[in-house]
């Protein structure tokens, strides 16, 4: 007698493989939230931006001002990018970068001793000793790069410019 059998296809690597451009867009979205956070709270006082800069006393005083002026701008561009998700595997590959930047600049910090707030997200600047959040600031950046390092192995999302361009990877 020949039973027939049902398949659920509903999971093993084929459904992972329908998720992927889900997971992807979330990752998308997700990241983009964060740049565009980032770049708004900088980009409204500027000053201020370039005060977090000047804070992690590693740059020349002669480039604070124009790193601390165009970091709210290219971070808002990222933002604007993913959004649409045009270049998205670009993109993700920009954002890693940055947040190995941010992560190293954080890290030097704590290790020289600095007591400053990181500026990821406005503000920055000198602060108590004790409200320092290096460890948090370094794993949530370590975070954001899972999210960048999703798009840099599955760049292929839902609703991207990217998909409906059929640009290839």
């Amino acid at each position: 007698m020949n039973a027939a059998v049902a398949v659920d296809r509903s999971t093993g690597p084929t459904a992972f493989r329908r998720a992927i451009p889900w997971i992807g867009l979330a990752a998308r979205l997700g990241l983009a939230a964060v740049w565009a956070f980032a770049g708004w709270e900088k980009a409204v006082n500027p000053a201020q931006a370039a005060q977090a800069v000047r804070a992690y006393d590693v740059l020349p005083e002669s480039l604070v001002e124009p790193i601390g002026y165009a970091l709210p701008y290219l971070e808002l561009g990222l933002a604007a990018l993913l959004v649409i998700g045009l270049g998205t595997r670009i993109v993700a590959g920009i954002s890693a970068l940055l947040l190995l930047v941010f992560i190293a600049g954080i890290s030097q910090a704590w290790a020289r001793g600095l007591a400053i707030d990181c500026g990821c997200f406005g503000g920055g600047g000198p602060i108590a000793p004790d409200q320092t959040k290096y460890l948090e600031e370094i794993l949530r950046d370590i975070g954001f790069i899972v999210l960048a390092g999703w798009l840099l192995f599955f760049p292929r999302t839902r609703f991207s410019a990217d998909a409906w361009l059929a640009i290839e990877d």
